[in-house]
């Protein structure tokens, strides 16, 4: 992982510094020595301390960082967050990629917890999915667990998900199996492909199929765009089986502040959306120099 965030780290600063600050180089004497404070402008939980550390730190490591908060905490319009002191040229080379680093995992963590205190005392778990921005899934999905947060699958690889389109497919594949085979089918073919640590989702868009899948008994069951009503009949129906210790569900698709509080209170276990990484509105920070 550190290895991975350094590499994120060199190719954001490349790409913004590229060969050199030109107007700190053509104005700016390269003896200068700096204080800088980073300031929030904005209420949120912080999010990449570590992070902006390292920025800093392959720009220069002979500036000085100093944190004045940590990942996770609650900070205010018009607080010190941090403080770095060494050359200007350094400081000014890291400033942006600090800022947008620092204001894009603050915006994921606050966006998080704001959804992790909105089902509050439900006992359903907030997830993250692989909606995120290329290249930083691993940044995006630290800052949902600084949030309160869990991570679902990283990738194609650590977990088995059938979706609409894998269950499409298969049904071509099998010619013939009618949407119920097709359905118990994957679940099947799946269990006997992976070893016994991996586990196993498929996502159902109605009861009837939700029916099917139960009898399959994978890990997890997304309810994919159900109503609270019809997840509740779901909750239902596992109970009536005796699956509530074998069959997780997960509620996605159409979760928003407004009605997740709804379908928190189903029964349901997991509620995953892309809102909390993929449609962030970053926390606003700024670098001043001390006078």
């Amino acid at each position: 992982m550190d290895k991975k965030i350094d590499e994120i780290v060199r190719a954001a600063l490349e790409e913004d510094i590229g060969s050199g600050d030109i107007t700190s180089e053509s104005v700016l004497d390269g003896t200068l020595l700096v204080e800088a404070d980073i300031i929030s402008r904005e209420k949120g939980v912080v999010c990449g301390m570590d992070i902006i550390h390292r920025v800093f730190d392959a720009v220069d490591p002979g500036l000085k960082f100093r944190n004045v908060v940590s990942d996770g905490d609650l900070i205010e319009p018009g607080q010190r967050i941090a403080s770095v002191g060494g050359r200007a040229h350094s400081v000014l080379k890291a400033e942006r990629t600090v800022l947008n680093f620092l204001g894009l995992l603050s915006g994921v963590a606050t966006r998080t917890r704001e959804m992790v205190d909105l089902v509050s005392g439900t006992g359903v778990k907030i997830y993250d999915t692989r909606k995120t921005i290329p290249l930083l899934r691993e940044l995006q999905k630290y800052a949902v667990t600084v949030g309160g947060g869990f991570n679902h699958r990283r990738g194609l690889w650590d977990m088995v998900l059938i979706k609409d389109n894998h269950i499409k497919a298969f049904g071509a594949q099998t010619k013939g199996l009618i949407r119920e085979g097709v359905i118990k089918g994957t679940i099947s073919r799946a269990r006997g492909a992976v070893p016994g640590n991996i586990r196993v989702e498929i996502e159902v868009e109605t009861l009837e199929e939700c029916g099917w899948a139960l009898e399959g008994k994978p890990d997890v069951i997304m309810l994919d765009n159900m109503s609270p009503g019809m997840i509740a009949e779901a909750v239902a129906l596992r109970k009536d089986r005796g699956l509530e210790e074998k069959v997780l569900f997960e509620v996605s698709g159409g979760i928003t502040k407004d009605n997740i509080r709804d379908y928190a209170s189903t029964g349901a276990d997991i509620i995953s959306t892309g809102s909390i990484t993929a449609s962030i509105k970053p926390i606003d920070f700024s670098l001043e120099i001390v006078p």
